[in-house]
């Protein structure tokens, strides 16, 4: 794609609408646009899958288009790159474009061609701008208004279908794409208010559908809604854009992780399909809805307010950069690429069917022969408004694929798909704004309602107040009036006795005195009473700590019984018989204290009963002094005699008693506390026993469940034997059988992985093919048999012959990619890593680091080995071994990390890089050739990152001494060695900053040899193209030519 960074602008700009003339015919289910007649190439029958349910769709129509629903097809010829005028000097080119006729002849020879017509003829001049507008802008338009839209790139690779569409443009904005362009149309012409476009990346690679934002999602499914026809991967991820440069972000991040290859016809060809999903959602305008019917204008006057329901049109734009068809005798492609190549061409073929079956009107369409038939399946033949460019190169040496490129144009301009306009009532805005406006009457009634009910009940309570008001005051009137009856009754009859009652108070007042005297005595007695009180509440505490000292022993014993299950027992019986001792003496106590409390409780109750007595005795005879000085006014000075002292007596004694009862009663209360407390005590003492022996009981039981797991696990052991013994019987014994089957670099491996490496197990010449597959299906059926948890925990066993035949089988199941996942997920990572830590036996060290190769060509393995530290493990391994096949093993490993970018810098602080040169010590070739294609892999992820802006600076190569072992090796090792070495100088020349360290080493020199004397042509393509790029290598080279 290199070559078409030569295109230049042009200022020429056609514009074209889309025209949308609204028709007074009555409410459809859908908006189509083409139909039937436009074109006789169309099948007579619909699927009714694709209609649209969209109940408030209405039909439009193109009268200015004859063929609206057609299928536009331009081309656009690559201008001639070094390669071109090199090979074809002496040949005219194969192409002559008419772009004013709007044709194109392809010659046969010089004196025979034909002729084409396309929609639009691009010559290799055509700029960016002009390809936007002509070919995709009228789609994108359609977008906007409601209608799907496909613009499709489809050609050689190696034509500029990339560049056409995905190009990002950083440096010069004239050579955008269509992608960066469409979406800046897009985010032009919507309203972050009202609309949203959101975009999915996704790319079809070896018919695995990958999302390119989240690599980690592979194998997302493709599902079909049985309702509307509609094709959608619900396990993608689907981002909404806020902004043109956020796009660009998420384009770079999805290019970035987008698989890609060195081949002849292509730097970086392309070897999957991308298709970039743009979903728009925008709310219809009020003057493009004018043309409802009466139906919906009385469906509209029904809603609240007279407001109508809001409309939203949904459209999925897709921008699809197919793969380029190639010939593995052109391309150079082998080993992975190989398969690649297969996948892009099977899939090509497959929608080269379905077109042809479409042009030819035929009643099946072959849809799902491919996935990526089935995702394009609304745009061929379907409801979307398409739009295919065609990319031709103009090399004679490369007909027969133009002329190919060519009838597939021919053949898609006779499809003609039903343009439908997907419009739907915006329910949702309508929904939310009636929800609002009901949760708002809703709270508005709670609050009058709440007002009214605190109104009620304050009248309610008020109302109460006055009846319960009035009731006791007419109860206190009639209270009182009985009372006064009573009163008037009792001193009519009192009058009689009053002379008696004077007599006997002198005998009355001895009789006080005395009882006075008693309630002194039975003062002392409380006193003393309190003083054993506190006596037993001292003796109480004691006991209490006492008991406290005891339970915290026992919790010691209690932990110690852990240690010591034997003893525990019988020490538990002799603290249960000392808490029972215990706890008589402590219900002893609390019988005497109840005992006491009876007794203390009785003598209260009487004191008071006679206190009581007394004060009703004087309130007697207060009232009966007063009634007598009313009736006999006669007796005044005589009774005042009297009842002066009478009074003073009395007085005196009532406040004494007074006293002596609060002080009782506050005694009462003290002791009645004391009570209380101790209760609680006794009561805590008795649930901490209790917890005791609950806990006694929990310690037994989990004694009891451990005796049992032993049991198990040694029941488990004992079947792990046999199964070992049979499983030894099964498994070949050559350590030979268990090498590494499958290669340690795995092709382009999600963004950072390399495309140099030579497959290891194939260097093993004495094993075919067929004893490989048979070994294979006998380690699989092993695994079925035992089971992949019974195998991983032979690795931990302590018989190293178990070890070495576990590992064996784990290396040989990792060797498969349908394996790895189950592996690591049951821990087998883990176990490879620990023998890797622990073992040192050889063939383990050999096999296990073997396994781990095949398990880091997967992306997320990689990180999870150097997590856990497999770098710094395989490190260690490689200094403690001197086993050529062991380091084979560990070299292949490393250099499957070095191809993850990501990374880097913790596999050089690992002291994976070191280790990688260290093991350049053993002389083998093949441990060299793992070496020289991890340091690639590296220089290459380097290369790549800088080129697209993620890194800057010195490569961390340059500090390991990594730059003076390639130049002093590039020209002494063996052929396979030497191609990585090759390489990775051409890759770190790419670097400007690592320039200085080229031209004091000599690498420009080197770089110059390897332009020359290279036995690949991409590598001296590479090499120049490094030499010219840089102006310090351009210095010294012709400082030496001087």
């Amino acid at each position: 794609m290199a070559s078409s960074s030569t295109l230049r602008s042009s200022h020429r700009s056609e514009r074209q609408h889309i025209p949308h003339v609204p028709s007074s015919s009555s409410y459809s289910m859908s908006r189509s646009v083409g139909g039937q007649q436009s074109h006789p190439s169309v099948r007579s029958k619909v699927p009714a899958s694709r209609r649209s349910v969209t109940p408030n769709s209405r039909t439009h129509s193109h009268d200015d288009d004859p063929e609206p629903g057609r299928v536009r097809v331009a081309v656009r010829l690559r201008p001639r790159n070094a390669e071109d005028l090199l090979s074809d000097a002496d040949f005219s080119d194969c192409v002559e474009l008419q772009p004013e006729l709007k044709r194109l002849k392809l010659r046969k020879n010089n004196w025979s061609s034909e002729s084409y017509r396309f929609d639009e003829v691009f010559t290799e001049s055509a700029s960016q701008r002009r390809v936007y507008e002509v070919v995709a802008k009228p789609v994108v338009e359609s977008a906007l208004n409601g209608y799907n839209g496909t613009v499709m790139a489809y050609g050689q690779t190696g034509t500029g279908k990339t560049y056409t569409l995905g190009r990002l443009g950083k440096d010069d904005a004239s050579e955008r794409g269509i992608m960066v362009r469409a979406l800046e149309d897009i985010i032009f012409n919507t309203s972050p208010a009202s609309d949203s476009v959101e975009v999915s990346y996704l790319q079809l690679y070896m018919e695995s559908i990958q999302d390119l934002l989240a690599p980690e999602k592979i194998n997302i499914p493709i599902v079909e809604d049985p309702k509307t026809g509609e094709v959608s991967s619900p396990g993608a991820t689907v981002v909404k854009i806020r902004d043109l440069d956020h796009f660009l972000q998420l384009l770079q991040t999805g290019e970035a992780n987008r698989h890609a290859a060195n081949t002849k016809l292509n730097m970086e060809s392309s070897r999957s399909h991308a298709i970039l999903m743009v979903y728009v959602r925008r709310s219809a305008h009020e003057k493009e809805a004018n043309d409802i019917s009466s139906q919906e204008k009385d469906t509209k006057s029904d809603l609240p307010g007279g407001h109508g329901i809001p409309t939203v049109r949904k459209s999925k734009l897709l921008i699809v950069d197919l793969a380029g068809s190639e010939r593995l005798d052109k391309s150079g492609s082998e080993g992975h690429l190989v398969e690649e190549a297969k996948f892009i061409n099977l899939s090509l073929t497959s929608l080269g069917k379905c077109i042809n079956a479409l042009a030819e009107n035929s009643p099946h369409i072959p849809t799902r022969d491919s996935k990526l038939t089935r995702l394009l399946r609304d745009s061929f033949g379907g409801s979307a408004r398409t739009s295919l460019i065609i990319t031709i190169g103009p090399s004679s040496r490369h007909h027969a694929e133009t002329t190919s490129t060519i009838m597939f144009g021919q053949r898609a301009m006779k499809v003609v798909n039903m343009v439908k306009l997907k419009e739907e009532f915006d329910y949702e805005s309508l929904c939310r704004k009636l929800e609002n406006q009901v949760d708002h009457l809703t709270a508005e009634i709670d609050r009058q309602q709440k007002l009214r009910d605190n109104d009620k009940n304050e009248m309610e309570r008020k109302l109460r107040e006055c009846q319960n008001s009035f009731a006791e005051t007419e109860k206190n009137l009639v209270t009182r009036s009985k009372f006064l009856e009573k009163e008037n009754t009792r001193l009519e009859m009192e009058m009689k006795g009053i002379l008696n009652e004077l007599n006997h108070q002198k005998g009355h007042n001895d009789f006080m005195r005395d009882e006075v005297a008693r309630l002194e005595m039975s003062i002392k007695h409380n006193k003393q009473h309190q003083l054993e009180s506190t006596t037993y509440q001292k003796v109480l505490a004691d006991t209490t700590q006492m008991y406290e000292k005891k339970i915290s022993e026992l919790m010691k014993q209690l932990e110690d019984e852990h240690a010591h299950s034997e003893n525990a027992e019988e020490q538990l019986d002799m603290m249960k018989k000392l808490l029972s001792d215990h706890q008589k003496s402590l219900q002893q106590h609390q019988m005497e204290n109840s005992t006491y409390q009876k007794a203390l409780a009785d003598t209260t109750q009487m004191y008071e009963k006679k206190i009581a007595g007394l004060i009703q005795q004087l309130e007697d005879e207060h009232a009966r002094f007063e009634g007598v000085e009313e009736q006999f006014e006669g007796v005044e000075e005589q009774l005042d005699i009297t009842n002066k002292p009478l009074s003073d007596h009395q007085n005196s004694n009532q406040i004494q008693g007074q006293k002596e009862i609060d002080e009782l009663r506050v005694k009462l209360q003290e002791m009645h506390k004391l009570h209380e407390m101790t209760d609680d005590e006794l009561q805590s003492l008795k649930s901490k026993y209790k917890d005791l022996l609950s806990e006694k009981v929990m310690l037994n039981e989990e004694l009891h469940a451990v005796r049992q797991t032993l049991l198990v696990e040694e029941k488990q052991k004992k079947a792990l034997e046999i199964e070992l013994l049979r499983f030894k019987k099964l498994v070949p014994e050559s350590d030979d059988d268990f090498e590494d089957k499958k290669s340690y670099m795995k092709e382009n491996i999600a963004k950072g992985s390399s495309a140099f490496g030579t497959p290891l197990g194939l260097n093993k010449s004495n094993q075919s093919r067929e004893t490989i597959c048979g070994q294979r299906a006998t380690i699989a059926k092993i695994c079925e048999e035992v089971g992949l948890q019974k195998i991983l925990a032979l690795l931990t066993s302590g018989d190293l012959d178990v070890q070495i035949h576990a590992v064996k089988v784990v290396a040989n199941l990792a060797a498969e990619d349908i394996n790895q996942e189950k592996i690591v997920e049951e821990g087998g990572l883990n176990a490879l890593l620990m023998l890797l830590r622990s073992s040192q036996n050889t063939t383990i060290l050999r096999v296990a680091s073997g396994a781990i190769a095949n398990l880091a060509m997967n992306e997320l393995n990689q990180g999870l080995i150097m997590s856990k530290g497999g770098a710094r493990l395989l490190a260690s391994t490689a200094s403690k071994t001197d086993d050529p096949q062991t380091l084979r093993m560990v070299a292949g490993a490393i250099a499957n990390l070095c191809g993850n970018e990501n990374l880097h810098v913790m596999l050089r602080e690992d002291g994976g890089i070191k280790a990688l040169l260290g093991m350049v010590r053993s002389g083998n070739s093949d441990v060299i050739a793992q070496v020289a294609r991890g340091i690639a892999n590296f220089a290459k992820c380097e290369s790549r990152a800088i080129i697209q802006g993620h890194r800057r600076g010195r490569s961390l190569l340059m500090e390991d001494g990594v730059l003076t072992w390639l130049i002093t090796n590039s020209s002494t090792a063996s052929a396979s060695s030497r191609r990585h070495i090759e390489l990775a100088l051409c890759h770190l020349a790419q670097n400007q900053d690592n320039a200085k360290d080229f031209v004091s080493s000599g690498g420009v020199k080197e770089l110059a040899r390897i332009s020359l004397e290279s036995t690949r042509e991409d590598i001296r393509n590479l090499a120049k193209k490094s030499l010219k790029l840089s102006p310090a290598f351009q210095a010294e080279m012709h400082a030496e030519s001087q």
